[in-house]
């Protein structure tokens, strides 16, 4: 109701303008016929003049009429120059912030509802250079500055902020016109006050603001480097330290474009998701789930077996996929492409040197333009006594130590509850081990919602798994041949006797050895980098593992593209990188997968939403295949298909996500994908359904009553 008063208020004052024809006051024409009228009547009434023309300036900026120029002029004829500058200038701002605000408060909420995807980038813009942009726009009056107060008071900058700004940005093109009017009777016409030569000088002013900043950042980047030398020439266009994927791909893009670029990786090309992580465990996971089928073969008409296998065999298969996925990542193939590979250590020496202890023994010196560490992660071992001695196994160490053995480790502990202890847990379960999975948090997968906890932990609990919440490890000991993990649960300690401990707590970034400490680049827990990914030197940039903020194999190829454009091509134009939508999946069995909000997430962030679920059990296709547990659960925009989050259980969660990311990625909501059509019988008209869900919540019930009785009078 207050929108509504305040636009008819609006409506009502400027179709009174018109009607009455109000706009003739404000003509250069009638100032200049009524000069002397007005002169005489300033001069009676100095205060209640200066008051009055005040206020009607103000009317006339905040509702965006046509004559806020030739008032301007007229303050200069009548007020003089100080006192015309001094009114006019805080006129201007106060009626510029009463538009702006008038435009906040009648249009922002609705115009960024609509268009929120498209508006992300430009509001992230303006809360962080939304000053200097406005400053640069204000300096120019060739932009009408009636509709500068509108576009602004729909994006978030601060409203004292604008006020301040206008205030300052539209004193020069304020002084020009007030100083024309000193000498009213020489004006024949606005475009005579803005010349040609002086709509030039404004816009010179207008770029004082750009050329400042980049002068500041110059001057910065001096400072940074003020201690090297820079070499006169470079060896190379680009250095990439990592084998991985986010060094895999920044080297490859490099070579695309044509510059000479070396990748330095000291062991297996491929990183750890080729060798220890992401190939392997799948590989794993496939076998397990065979087992696990074979074992369960009744369900589907068949004679249930218990699975007999060599597990030789099975951890023989894990290495044989990986040699059949590594010529994709092989010395051979990036050679190939154009990227010169070099085998070995690379030590920072100064900003634009490397120095590389190749595996031969032999020592190497490059210069670049540009660096990229892509160092990656490694396991995190935690400080729990005992440890050391008794003996452990990471995810990176498992694969050759488990190559070894004849059979699956009868007694095995996973400490960690996160997605890799998941996977590791249920699958040696499956092939044969008594696992007792540690975590000490009250739940596993705790960046899940409650419920997908729960379900992850009932199904590992189902594969023989002993899952151990709310339990800390707190030291390791040995008794004889008997290895001990003693946990502390509700204030008492439990004893835990194991073959083979594997630590799966999380990883940490591979900071060490590189020379960052030596040059200055700063570190915590990760690489330090801006949004462009470039560290305190800007043509040292990080990706990956090692940058963080997350570690997954495709969000380290994402900011490799970053880092690769940024680092050959960022004196022409740097790009920022963009997190919005990061999907991920963990692949227990039922897998999870999950791109955006969960409602933990958007109560901690207290982002309004609303649910919409679907049940596998429901599916066609999931109940003919016998893997109808799980659920689609979406989150939207209360009253909106907008998606804010979608989290599935179940099978071929991984394959089923894509179709929200990219909706999510392009601003399509659940009725586009309920508008689209899906294969039958599919996994994927799970995704149909629950954006069926939502358009059954939300079907407008009073045109429907309304439809009945239309149609109960057709039928006669």
């Amino acid at each position: 109701m207050k929108k509504i008063i305040i636009i008819a208020v609006i409506i009502a004052a400027i179709a009174a303008f018109f009607a009455f024809d109000l706009g003739q006051f404000l003509s250069l024409e009638n100032i200049k016929a009524s000069q002397a009228d007005i002169a005489q009547w300033q001069t009676n009434n100095p205060f209640v003049a200066a008051l009055s023309f005040f206020a009607v300036y103000i009317a006339v900026t905040a509702l965006s009429l046509p004559g806020a120029a030739v008032m301007t002029i007229a303050a200069g004829a009548f007020l003089g120059l100080f006192w015309g500058v001094v009114i006019v200038s805080f006129a201007s701002s106060i009626g510029a912030t009463l538009a702006f605000l008038m435009s906040r408060f009648v249009l922002r909420d609705s115009i960024q509802n609509k268009f929120a995807e498209r508006l992300k980038l430009i509001n992230q813009g303006i809360e962080r250079d939304g000053a200097f942009y406005l400053f640069t726009l204000r300096l120019v009056p060739v932009f009408p500055f009636f509709l500068i107060n509108i576009l602004m008071g729909l994006t978030p900058i601060r409203t004292i902020t604008f006020f301040l700004v206008s205030q300052v940005g539209m004193l020069a093109g304020t002084l020009v016109f007030v100083n024309a009017g000193t000498q009213l009777a020489q004006v024949d016409s606005l475009s005579g006050i803005l010349s040609p030569s002086l709509l030039l000088s404004f816009a010179l002013l207008g770029l004082f603001p750009w050329i400042a900043k980049k002068m500041i950042t110059i001057l910065k980047q001096r400072k940074v480097y003020a201690k090297w030398d820079k070499p006169k020439q470079f060896d190379r266009n680009l250095i990439v330290i990592g084998g991985g994927a986010a060094g895999l791909v920044s080297s490859y893009i490099a070579a695309v474009v044509k510059a000479k670029v070396t990748l330095i990786e000291a062991h297996k090309m491929g990183g750890d998701c080729l060798n220890y992580g992401c190939v392997p465990s799948k590989a794993l996971i496939k076998s397990a789930k065979v087992a696990k089928q074979m074992s369960t073969a009744s369900h589907y008409g068949l004679q249930s077996v218990t699975p007999t296998f060599s597990f030789r065999n099975v951890m023989d298969r894990v290495h044989k996929v990986i040699a059949a996925i590594e010529p994709h990542d092989s010395v051979e193939r990036y050679t190939e492409l154009g990227v010169e590979v070099l085998q070995g250590y690379a030590k920072l020496v100064d900003p634009w040197t490397v120095e590389i202890s190749l595996n031969d023994g032999t020592r190497q010196r490059l210069t670049a333009r540009s660096i990229i560490i892509a160092a990656g992660a490694k396991p995190f071992v935690p400080p729990i006594p005992g440890l050391e001695e008794v003996g452990y196994l990471t995810s990176d160490t498992l694969w050759h130590e488990f190559a070894k053995l004849d059979h699956a480790p009868e007694r095995l502990v996973v400490l960690g509850g996160g997605p890799i202890g998941c996977e590791l847990a249920q699958s040696f379960a499956r092939l044969g081990s008594k696992v007792s999975q540690v975590e000490m948090a009250p739940r596993i997968m705790l960046r899940e919602d409650p419920e997908v906890s729960d379900l992850t932990k009932a199904s590992l609990e189902a594969d023989g798994v002993q899952v151990l919440t709310a339990h800390k490890a707190i030291r390791l000991e040995k008794n004889g041949d008997s290895k001990i993990l003693v946990v502390e649960f509700e204030g008492k300690e439990k004893h835990i006797e194991f073959d083979q401990l594997i630590c799966a707590v999380g990883r940490v970034a591979r900071l060490e050895g590189y020379g960052l400490e030596d040059i200055g680049v700063s570190t915590k827990n990760t690489v330090i980098t801006d949004g462009y990914l470039q560290t305190l030197y800007p043509n040292i940039f990080a990706a990956g593992d090692v940058a963080g903020p997350f570690q997954f194999t495709h969000t380290a190829a994402h900011q490799a593209w970053y880092a690769a454009v940024n680092a050959l091509f960022g004196q022409f134009k740097k790009f920022k990188v963009d997190y919005s939508v990061i999907p991920w999946a963990t692949f227990t069995d039922p897998e999870v997968a999950r791109v955006g909000l969960n409602e933990q997430d958007a109560k901690q962030q207290g982002i309004a939403y609303e649910v919409t679920r679907y049940g596998l059990d429901d599916l066609d296709r999931a109940i003919a295949d016998g893997t109808d547990q799980g659920f689609v659960k979406v989150l939207t925009k209360p009253g909106k298909d907008t998606i804010l989050g979608v989290t599935i259980v179940g099978a071929q969660a991984g394959d089923l996500l894509p179709e929200f990311v990219l909706a999510m990625k392009h601003g399509l909501g659940l009725g586009k994908i309920l508008g689209t059509i899906h294969t039958y019988p599919t996994m994927s008209e799970a995704n149909k359904y629950a954006a069926g869900e939502w358009k059954r919540a939300h079907a407008p019930q009073k045109i429907l009553v309304w439809l009945e009785k239309y149609h109960n009078w057709r039928r006669g």
